[in-house]
């Protein structure tokens, strides 16, 4: 336990953004972390974030103008999803989970997490979280999410991108490519990582890609706009399939923690046009995680 590294904590003096959202404008990809005396993290996990409870998201969510959002169970809590679940259960049908699961899940728990608004189920492939899951544990829980209507979210590293291009394109769900795929900034837009991501968004009907992650793949820091092209890019290409989230409270983050206030606005760099940013905050996130009527 000792060994395990403590997480960075996030900006704690977020400021409100210039740009405002619009109604029903969700935030498709954040966290919450215990507190820990309440819910344990996971004795194997790779990282220890400090506590990011429910009542800061809260606080955020309002300084933000965001109204929804999809609570992504991270490794940390292992595959005990309670403090998602808890979390949903709090917001008045304004929030959906994806939830971290193995071969012990059975139908039922599947079920029962539909139920309590879980939407998907997250795998991690990124190294310093562990590396590529099992993979035949990975397609068996396919199976079991597919009857379910699903999705899979991945977290890759972007040479993971290439490496597994021919598995994404076969898989038996729909699923979510995170923060752009993590790749580099100072790679620049021609990098056979993400060609190799537009191509598989342009090509597959159900790929979706989060353009969340602007501090993850910066090279230059804040403001973190040389990743805005890489967002331009894949909202050119699949404007229907895409989603942003602001990560927070930014678990791993090894140079820069953001200001979420900052990040919020890029929104409107990588989409300048109004109906463009409803479509990525309101219309898909609501479409696919089925919040109902926006307003």
């Amino acid at each position: 336990m000792t060994n395990i590294p403590t997480c960075k904590a996030p900006d704690p003096d977020t400021h409100k953004p210039k740009y405002r959202p619009p109604p029903g404008a969700c935030d498709a990809h954040c966290h919450i972390f215990g507190p820990g005396d309440r819910y344990p993290y996971a004795a194997d996990r790779t990282y220890t974030p400090p506590d990011a409870p429910l009542e800061r998201f809260k606080q955020l969510q309002a300084i933000l103008g965001l109204e929804r959002a999809v609570l992504v169970n991270a490794s940390c809590h292992g595959t005990d999803n309670t403090v998602i679940v808890d979390a949903i259960a709090q917001s008045g049908g304004r929030y959906r989970g994806v939830a971290n699961a193995d071969d012990s899940f059975t139908e039922r728990d599947f079920e029962k997490l539909h139920h309590d608004g879980f939407r998907g189920v997250r795998f991690n492939f990124v190294k310093h979280l562990g590396g590529m899951p099992d993979m035949d544990e990975f397609q068996r829980i396919l199976a079991r999410i597919k009857p379910f209507g699903w999705h899979v979210d991945l977290h890759f590293d972007a040479a993971d991108l290439v490496e597994f291009d021919a598995l994404l394109h076969e898989l038996p769900v729909p699923f979510i490519i995170d923060h752009m795929g993590r790749v580099p900034t100072k790679a620049g837009l021609d990098q056979p990582p993400f060609r190799t991501l537009l191509a598989l968004a342009r090509k597959h009907p159900d790929c979706w890609v989060k353009v969340s992650g602007a501090e993850r793949i910066s090279s230059a820091g804040p403001p973190f706009t040389d990743a805005v092209p890489f967002a331009r890019a894949l909202i050119e290409a699949i404007p229907d399939r895409i989603l942003w989230g602001t990560d927070w409270p930014h678990p791993n983050i090894a140079r820069h923690m953001p200001n979420d206030g900052d990040l919020v606005d890029l929104i409107p760099l990588i989409a300048p046009d109004v109906a463009t940013q409803r479509k990525i905050l309101v219309d898909n996130p609501h479409r696919l995680y089925g919040f109902g009527a926006a307003g």
